[in-house]
């Protein structure tokens, strides 16, 4: 991402100005949230081409940062997953490091895994799932 261009945040408040605190604060007030960690991603937007920022729970597994898209158990996949998958090379903040990444959905036995890492980190994604449908992508984050 380049560094002048500022990403776009959620339009709701709670979340965009979590993001903000985060970004002007280079995490010392946003990482710890509600006893999980949290990392900013920022995505190309598949429709408009702008970045947009979102602030995220995740974990770690083999060097990668993980993060569910969970949606709160919503019917459909959260905008930042669908952007994603569509440019997958995404950034992250995390604390006050910035770097580049690469997104890849984690399926079959490696998403088992991962999931109950995640779950284990934030029990209440194991209620979204119970609430949906679909089977709620985890994502690897992999620093080049």
């Amino acid at each position: 991402m380049n560094p002048a261009l500022v990403p776009a945040d959620s339009p709701v408040e709670a979340v965009s100005g979590h993001a903000r605190r985060y970004a002007a604060t280079g995490g010392a007030d946003g990482h710890d949230w509600n006893g999980a960690p949290v990392l900013l991603l920022s995505v190309t937007g598949r429709r408009t081409g702008t970045w947009h920022r979102t602030p995220l729970i995740y974990g770690r597994a083999a060097g990668d940062y993980i993060v569910v898209a969970s949606a709160l158990g919503a019917p459909g996949n959260p905008a930042w997953y669908l952007n994603l998958t569509a440019s997958p090379r995404v950034t992250l903040q995390v604390r006050d490091a910035v770097f580049p990444a690469l997104a890849r959905t984690v399926t079959g036995p490696g998403r088992e895994a991962l999931w109950e890492l995640m779950a284990a980190i934030w029990p209440p994604y194991l209620e979204y799932q119970a609430k949906t449908t679909r089977l709620i992508p985890v994502v690897a984050l992999t620093r080049p």
